[in-house]
């Protein structure tokens, strides 16, 4: 009996995990008991307590990006053991095999780029209500908005780039639409509950895939094997009835290499802009399987279905202040039907992205990580037909009151016979897209590493118009002579106006050799090759031929790189590229929606990019500092306007030979002033501008050229030769504070500034040659305060955590999207941003 009380004895172990480079404290670590299935994870302060259940053994340390740890130690019965702080070393090896090769992210102090990494216990602590791109926002280069304010509306820009020229990543998978290049933020709601490290790469970016970046590249690293058993409840409650609950749980490593990690939750709100209700279900899957010490088959499952109101009409500012609601919450979009809200600009969508990933290790210097991938998108947005929605005379009460549906609905029912004179439909937009990518590398020598793969992408998008409701009306008529159905009487669930497929095959290679000239010194050389079919068949227009010609267009791009830490504590890199990228499909099919003929002028955008950084750390100080220019040639810009002529017709133009230069500076700091207070800064400086004016001729929607009375083409001139690049804060600047007032409290202060936003502009509006050199308008300068407190207690057996969180504190009005008509102030067309807003979340670990 006595022995056996001994063999069952225990005691508890305690201690605190840190970055042995920065020494602040490594969240998430996996604490193991060596030869058990004992385990826990450290939290939000590096913090651990373990039960033992002998009295000597080792603690193995691991945690993604850092060299694994052993701890031996020895306890008496029933004691509790401190043993102090333990540093974990970042894993140049690790990081290399596991996260470079898999999802495309840089090594500290050896990849010359420009990056900054955010871990999950960050994302946690500051997104609160916001939009997931928006936690960017403090990172330099970075302008983030929510746009209209719609649940997933947001958007950001690296280095005045917008989201088509931005590739996002999400465990190495690439999610940039493949028609536009566009990225939908309410497609991936639900990733800030299950993402493990996000990364932002400024400038070339380490991205191994066939087709580079121009401005940066986010890569959005999930949750996948969790060597503990465990999870947490959560729950968040907010402004504007805002609602959260959700539950994530790990089943932890099992004997024969099974892993499990499922995450699911529910969100709701009013929306802080009037008529912007929402709702959204998120979900992620990730199963695992350890084969063999040499095979790891990993399969990961995500979404978020959701549906939301929109703010689509921009205003001008004295329009906002006239409303009675004021600027930061009037919609034009929205109003009553029946009772309920109905909005007029609406969204729907669902977009599962399933990867099916493999691991494998060659041999000690070889390993080959492969991802099969697919998605299936169904959705669309709500858009009206008629003049009566919107306007002043169908509102209840007034010009800044809510739509008055009901009286359209009325109306058109005494029509009978004659149609409706205004009806809803949807924009719909379904695709399918299969992907491979796969990367091999091989550690030749000691100095030399090479590593190359395969980018191969199919993708078919759906385009259709379809009546969703005739607002009491009896059918609506065609009134589009180019439509097969043109003079017909349409009902609910009728396509008109559009019912097109847009298809797009790419398939390329890249390969990359890095040699390490010494110890402290190591260069890389890249290059990348891949051709793009594109290819559109209109399945609605009254057109002869049905299916485009395929037109394909050869990609390619070379770029290199040196590193070298002349100190333990100091760096300096450099990088320089060049590529050659295909257009958009967008740009090559002009109006897919009327034409299958495509632009004969539509020709490759070309990048040159150079840039210097210089590092600098410390235990409690870490330094950055880079220096880029970019220059952007013969970026493609294409669109349409309403014809002068024939307010009911469009034209339609495509400018080809735009350039631009993209170059600035930018500063990001650390500092811990003590164990319990840290000090964080960014400094952004940026100059961008177009440099050169352009013309195009005038198509109309069959994509035939518009001549004049003499017989020649009509030209489009466009004068934005020394133009500011607009829709993003050239100028931005961040500092923030926290303090652990508390062993297990936290508090932290945030200000970002946002300067020298211009206003974007619309082409056919800048065609007077008085106008060339004249910026357009320029969004006042704003600063944003946001508060923010964390507390960790026991809950039981349970541990808990409690985040509060204010976003622009001090209710502060500023405009975050501007749009130019000229005359300044006065007709530009703005967002204003939504003042304070506020949210409190419960989590229990278990």
């Amino acid at each position: 009996m006595m022995l056996t009380a001994l063999a069952q004895a225990q005691g508890v172990l305690t201690g605190k995990v840190v970055d042995g480079e920065t020494d602040t404290p490594l969240p998430g670590v996996n604490v193991i008991v060596e030869g058990t299935s004992i385990g826990v994870t450290t939290d939000f302060d590096g913090l651990f307590t373990i039960e033992v259940d002998k009295n000597q053994g080792v603690l193995n340390l691991s945690y993604v990006g850092f060299a694994s740890k052993s701890v031996k130690f020895t306890i008496a019965n029933g004691e509790e053991k401190d043993l102090g702080t333990l540093s974990l070393q970042m894993d140049e090896g690790a990081l290399d095999e596991v996260l470079v090769t898999a999802y495309s992210l840089a090594i500290d102090r050896k990849t010359p780029v420009a990056v900054s990494t955010i871990k999950s216990e960050e994302i946690a602590l500051k997104l609160g209500t916001q939009e997931f791109p928006e936690i960017l926002k403090s990172t330099p280069g970075i302008y983030a908005t929510k746009q209209g304010g719609g649940y997933g509306d947001g958007r950001v820009n690296i280095r005045g780039f917008s989201s088509e020229n931005v590739a996002v990543m999400i465990n190495g998978v690439p999610v940039n639409d493949m028609e536009n290049g566009a990225v939908y933020w309410s497609n991936w709601a639900g990733l800030g509950d299950v993402t493990s490290t996000m990364q932002v790469q400024r400038g070339l970016g380490a991205s191994k895939v066939a087709v580079p970046s121009i401005g940066g590249t986010i890569n959005i690293v999930t949750k996948s094997i969790d060597a503990v058993e465990g999870g947490k409840i959560s729950s968040s409650i907010g402004n504007n009835g805002y609602l959260k609950y959700g539950m994530t749980y790990s089943t932890g490593l099992s004997d024969k290499g099974f892993a499990a990690t499922v995450s699911a939750s529910r969100i709701k709100g009013d929306g802080y802009v009037n008529g912007l209700q929402f709702e959204g279900y998120n979900y992620f899957v990730n199963l695992s399987q350890q084969i063999n010490p040499n095979h790891l088959l990993s399969f990961n499952a995500f979404g978020a279905q959701q549906e939301h109101g929109q703010r689509y009409t921009r205003e001008t500012i004295e329009e906002y202040k006239r409303t009675e609601q004021g600027p930061k919450r009037f919609n034009a979009d929205w109003g009553y039907k029946n009772g309920k809200i109905y909005n007029s600009s609406y969204n729907f969508y669902h977009k599962p992205q399933m990867s099916l990933n493999h691991y494998w290790t060659v041999s000690e210097k070889t390993n080959i990580s492969t991802a099969l991938y697919a998605s299936f998108g169904s959705g669309g947005g709500r858009r009206t037909e008629g003049d009566k929605i919107g306007s002043d005379e169908y509102r209840i009460g007034g010009f800044d009151q809510p739509i008055d549906f009901d009286k359209i609905v009325d109306e058109n029912r005494e029509r009978g016979a004659l149609g409706a004179t205004d009806m809803i439909f949807a924009s719909n937009n379904s695709h399918q897209w299969y992907g491979i990518l796969s990367t091999f590398k091989n550690r030749t020598t000691d100095k030399l590493t090479i590593s190359g793969g395969i980018d191969g992408r199919y993708y078919i998008g759906s385009h259709w118009y379809e009546i969703t409701d005739l607002l009491g009306g009896d059918y609506w008529l065609n009134d589009n002579s180019s439509d097969l159905n043109a003079g017909q009487a349409l009902q609910v669930g009728d396509t008109f106006g559009k019912d097109y497929d847009g298809k797009v095959l790419r398939g390329g290679v890249f390969a990359q050799a890095e040699y390490d000239i010494l110890d402290n010194f190591n260069v890389f050389l890249a290059a990348d090759i891949s051709n793009t079919t594109y290819s559109v068949e209109n399945n609605l227009k009254n057109i002869e031929k049905k299916e485009s010609d395929k037109v394909d267009f050869l990609g390619y791009g070379v770029k290199g790189g040196a590193n070298y830490n002349f100190t333990d504590n100091q760096n300096v890199f450099a990088n320089v590229g060049y590529f050659s990228r295909a257009p958009f499909l967008t740009n090559v099919f002009l109006n897919a929606t009327g034409s299958t003929e495509a632009n004969k002028d539509a020709v490759n955008e070309k990048v040159f990019s150079t840039e210097l950084g210089y590092g600098f750390r410390l235990p409690n100080l870490k330094v950055a500092l880079n220096l880029y220019r970019t220059q952007w040639i013969d970026k493609s810009i294409a669109g349409s306007y309403s014809n002068p002529a024939d307010q009911n017709t469009r034209l339609f133009y495509n400018l080809q030979g735009v350039d631009a230069v993209h170059q600035g500076v930018e500063l990001e700091l650390s500092y811990n002033v003590t164990d319990n207070f840290k000090f964080n800064g960014m400094l952004s400086l940026g100059d961008w501008k177009w440099t050169n004016n352009v013309e195009g001729v005038k198509q109309d929607e069959n994509g035939e050229v518009i001549t004049g009375d003499d017989g020649n083409p009509q030209k489009l001139f466009v004068y934005s030769k020394d133009l500011k690049v607009g829709d993003a804060a050239q100028t931005t600047f961040a500092v923030g504070a926290s303090y652990d007032f508390a062993p297990k409290s936290t508090i932290f202060v945030d200000y970002n500034y946002a300067g020298d936003m211009y206003s974007s502009y619309y082409v056919e509006d800048r065609d007077d040659s008085k106008q060339e050199g004249i910026n357009t308008w320029k969004a006042p300068d704003y600063g944003l305060f946001d508060l923010g407190i964390k507390h960790t207690f026991d809950f039981g057996p349970f541990q808990a955590s409690l985040y509060g969180k204010i976003n622009n504190a001090l209710n502060t009005e500023y405009i975050s999207d501007a749009n130019d008509q000229g005359n300044g102030a006065q007709n530009a067309l703005v967002y204003f941003g939504a003042g304070r807003t506020y949210s409190v979340s419960f989590n229990l670990k278990f």
